[in-house]
């Protein structure tokens, strides 16, 4: 079950990062993967997400047209491409999984959950 978040670091704005999550075939199989994020003082908060065949995704409007979400099945991979970054982008990442083929903006729906990877965009 376990996810893995990883790829954060520290970046300066307008700067670039990508993100993958990996996890286990039956983890991902057949189900959405999902993206959220976490500033300091702040609410987890739905990033966007990615149905299982890759044809379908949903972003927030504040991520879009700068976010990406891709994902690789074969390899059990899911990555979030991240451009124009800004300071307000800097939180902890969160993938995530869910128990059906597309997925929503509802973190109530997601029921696997990766440790997290931290994103700094300074200014």
């Amino acid at each position: 079950v376990q996810l893995q978040a990883y790829g954060g670091g520290l970046v300066q704005a307008g700067g670039s990062l990508r993100l993958s999550c990996t996890a286990p075939r039956r983890t991902f199989s057949n189900n959405a993967v999902g993206w959220f994020r976490q500033a300091p003082g702040k609410e987890r908060e739905f990033v966007g997400t990615i149905g299982w065949k890759g044809a379908t995704t949903l972003y927030a409007d504040s991520v879009k047209g700068r976010f990406t979400i891709s994902r690789d099945n074969a390899r059990n991979t899911v990555t979030l491409q991240m451009n124009t970054l800004k300071p307000e982008d800097t939180a902890v990442y969160y993938c995530a999984s869910s128990r059906a083929p597309i997925g929503s903006g509802d973190r109530r729906d997601y029921f696997y959950w990766g440790q997290g990877t931290e994103v700094t965009v300074s200014s």
